[in-house]
Order: structure tokens, then C-alpha cells, then sequence
């Protein structure tokens, strides 16, 4: 745990191959269902302070107390997706910290000198929906998030965390819209 950002809650990978990696997690790891989305909506993205419109597919699962992220991006508009696959990585690109005090925790990550990499609205773009991801330094794979959950972004990723519970391998990728409602 962080003494700083609380729990450790989410893995963050870069896949090629969205559909591959959820097959993978799902049938040789045991790890699901995965709540899969083709075109993660965002708003107000940036990258380094410069807007940008990345287009990326995301797939959800809980194992444990740690959710599982996978992403895949399908366009070349700038991010920190494609600088991970453009330095020739795939795999975990980052971890992240959950929080219902966003701003208490960007002053916190600001405090400590790290660098902003990428910001904006997840989801319908609600307020409540912020995220901030942190320069790595020299260590690939250790981007820092953090995600605010107030909303129904939290929402999600306890109904996430709760397929997992009793989960018996069958329905192995959901289509995370109807999560919600």
C-alpha cells in the first residue's frame, strides 16, 4: 500500500491485440469476465498539456483486489499508449490508485514532483470522472494513474469486481455498456 495514494488497484497493459490478451487472461490465467468497450469514450484529453483524441479499445476484470486493464489504441493521435508501443513495449504500461479526493491526491502526486502525462474525462465525462497519469522516469511500465471513482466510474468498476466474485469461466467477454444501464 501507498502511503501516499492508499491501495494498489488497477494494472494497466498495452496490448496489440485486445481480443488475444482477453483470451489469454481469461483461458490460461483464469482471470474474468473481462468488460470489453471498442471505443473508450473520452473528454477533455490532453498529452503533455497538448490536446489530443486518441481512440482505444479498454477490457475490465477484477482478480482479487486488483482490477486488470487492457488497452489497445487504433489510432496514432498522441498518448502515453503509443509512446509505451512506439519506445517498442507491450505489457504492463502502468498501475493505478482509485480515489474519491482527486484533488487532495494531484496535489499530493504534484508535491512530490511528478510530472503530468496525460489527463482528462473517462466515460460520459461527468466531473466526477477525472484521471491523471504520471511520468514513469526510468522505469519502464510504472506510469502512475490516478482515477477518481466518486461517480459512475467507481459504479463500474465495483460491478467489474463483483462478476469476478462467482465468476465460473463461461461468458468470458461482456460488453461493458450494459454494465450500467
Amino acid at each position: 500500500m501507498s502511503r501516499i495514494f492508499g491501495p494498489l488497484r488497477q494494472l494497466g497493459y498495452v496490448v496489440d491485440d485486445i481480443d488475444a490478451a482477453m483470451k489469454h487472461w481469461t483461458e490460461k490465467l483464469g482471470v474474468g469476465p473481462f468488460f470489453h468497450i471498442d471505443d473508450q469514450p473520452l473528454n477533455d484529453f490532453r498529452f503533455r498539456g497538448v490536446p489530443s483524441s486518441p481512440r482505444f479499445s479498454v477490457a475490465l476484470a477484477q482478480s482479487g483486489d486488483t482490477q486488470i486493464e487492457l488497452i489497445q489504441q487504433h489510432n496514432d493521435e498522441p498518448s502515453a499508449f503509443k509512446d509505451f508501443r512506439g519506445r517498442g513495449h507491450t505489457g504492463l504500461q502502468h498501475v493505478a490508485y482509485w480515489t474519491t479526493d482527486f484533488d487532495r491526491h494531484l496535489d499530493a502526486a504534484r508535491d512530490l514532483g511528478l510530472t503530468e502525462l496525460q489527463s482528462g474525462l473517462s466515460g460520459s465525462g461527468a466531473p466526477d470522472e477525472r484521471f491523471a497519469y504520471f511520468e514513469e522516469g526510468p522505469f519502464p511500465g510504472t506510469v502512475l494513474e490516478l482515477s477518481e471513482i466518486s461517480g459512475r466510474k467507481g459504479d463500474l468498476f465495483r460491478a467489474v469486481a463483483a462478476a469476478a466474485v462467482d465468476w465460473d469461466g463461461t461468458d468470458a467477454v461482456r460488453d461493458m455498456r450494459t454494465v450500467l444501464g
